[in-house]
């Protein structure tokens, strides 16, 4: 039994020494050294301090800022501990209901709006965390933050245009906004304004 016992224990204690703490320091390392913004969480740094994350959706609910899509994570919205979406069906009425009460809400906050509501605004994505919206979100948000922030709406429009992120190698994807971003330089473009 010594004759087997040994050889395990040595390979299980090499094996554990290389994949449990040689190969993690390796990749960290790289890592760091390599995409340090990345590896760090993306994280948006203002006044030395981090406000949020590149990869994370953040709440904005005042008229002023582009709202991003509605988060699924529980208990909070939001939550990057507890990434998921709702697994609702589309046709469960549970999601019915939502989907019309962020309709009405959307409605309520720019009653003149009466172009199509994009479905990015009214529905989760699969994380529950996505910080982008469409390129139509932003665009059907633009009448209200620039009323909201006394901004010509040519300006805003600019930002957003700003803010744009095309396809990924120019052909996955569809172009999209982050919206922690663009709000960021709409605060920026208010301050610059008064």
């Amino acid at each position: 039994m010594n004759t087997q016992l040994r050889p395990a224990l040595t390979l299980f204690v090499l094996l554990s020494l290389v994949t449990g703490l040689a190969y993690p320091l390796a990749v960290t390392g790289l890592a760091q050294a390599l995409f340090p913004h990345a590896a760090n969480g993306s994280l948006v740094i203002q006044d030395g301090r981090p406000i949020g994350s590149e990869l994370i959706g953040q709440a904005f609910t005042d008229p002023g800022h582009f709202w991003s899509r509605p988060s699924a994570t529980a208990p909070a919205p939001y939550n990057a501990a507890n990434s998921g979406g709702s697994n609702l069906a589309p046709t469960a009425p549970a999601l019915v209901d939502a989907v019309k009460a962020r309709i009405d809400a959307l409605r309520a906050a720019d009653p003149g709006n009466l172009a199509p509501v994009p479905v990015d605004l009214v529905t989760a994505s699969a994380s529950g965390l996505d910080p982008h919206i469409s390129r139509a979100a932003a665009d059907y948000q633009l009448p209200r933050v620039a009323r909201a922030r006394g901004l010509p709406p040519e300006q805003v429009r600019a930002l957003v245009e700003q803010h744009t992120e095309g396809r990924r190698l120019g052909f996955l994807g569809e172009p999209r906004v982050n919206v922690l971003a663009l709000n960021l330089a709409l605060e920026r473009a208010t301050i610059t304004a008064r």
